[in-house]
């Protein structure tokens, strides 16, 4: 039982047009890739932003210390303690026993 001749040459195009299509899908998941890198990859450090954290650092250790590394967390912390901050400085006043004249 031999294949037909047309059959086998539908066959070898089906095959040819799905690997241009698995061709282009891989292009479009690499470019992906490529864009999810470049957005995760943090910004670079500036010599002044090292020298200010430096100086930062001695400030508050009283003498001079060598940063040796500085990592950028994404993280909210900083901004969510401010606000809890500013939350409990809010006092509220509560009276009781309070009648009404």
């Amino acid at each position: 039982m031999n294949p037909e001749p047309n059959d086998l040459s539908r066959l070898v195009e089906a095959v040819e047009a799905l690997r241009r299509e698995v061709a282009q899908l891989s292009d479009r998941v690499s470019a992906i890739e490529a864009e999810g890198a470049a957005a995760a990859t943090p910004p670079p450090i500036s010599e002044e932003l090292v020298f200010v954290i430096s100086a930062a650092v001695a400030a508050y250790l009283g003498k001079r210390a060598h940063v040796r590394q500085i990592r950028l967390l994404g993280s909210d912390a900083w901004a969510r303690q401010g606000r809890v901050t500013v939350q409990a400085s809010h006092t509220l006043a509560i009276q009781h026993g309070r009648s009404e004249r």
